[in-house]
């Protein structure tokens, strides 16, 4: 997942979505969804003074990142753990946290799931997510979960 690259490796339809919100995004100050801001300040969690959930984590999950970074996402890893990741984003319309697991299925055998949790930031940020709803569920995570199951099937056997 940290060396995913949405915005080159995605389906046709997924791309464009990825490179109009980047678009988007420079016109309207909202920031970037491909790559992180450099220099730019943290923003504090909505409803809060935090600028990260890191904090909040508890003691055996600290630091079980420290080695991870995105190559051209805009996240910052939480935690990792056997069968769970998690990672923060933050810009001008949410905070957002990706989680990934691995959950055993009815056949005993695993399988990913990818959940986004979004706390948007004011009222723009909630029309926003509103406006792009259909896009994330109907096209994007789609495409990503699709792009994670070929990278998965393509990685060497352990």
């Amino acid at each position: 997942m940290t060396t995913a690259d949405p915005e080159h490796q995605l389906g046709f339809a997924a791309r464009m979505l990825w490179m109009a919100r980047d678009l988007l995004g420079r016109l309207f100050k909202l920031g970037r969804v491909s790559t992180a801001s450099a220099g730019d300040p943290p923003l504090a969690l909505p409803g809060s003074a935090e600028t990260s959930l890191v904090r909040r984590l508890p003691a055996d999950l600290l630091g079980t990142v420290d080695d991870l970074t995105f190559s051209s996402l805009p996240f910052s890893p939480l935690f990792q753990t056997a069968d769970e990741f998690a990672a923060e984003l933050s810009n001008a319309t949410v905070h957002a946290v990706l989680h990934l697991a691995w959950v055993p299925g009815d056949d005993q055998r695993f399988q990913a799931q990818m959940a986004v949790y979004v706390k948007p930031r004011g009222l723009f940020g909630r029309a926003y997510m509103g406006f792009i709803k259909p896009f994330r569920y109907l096209i994007v995570y789609p495409a990503l979960l699709r792009q994670l199951e070929r990278r998965w099937g393509a990685r060497p056997a352990e």
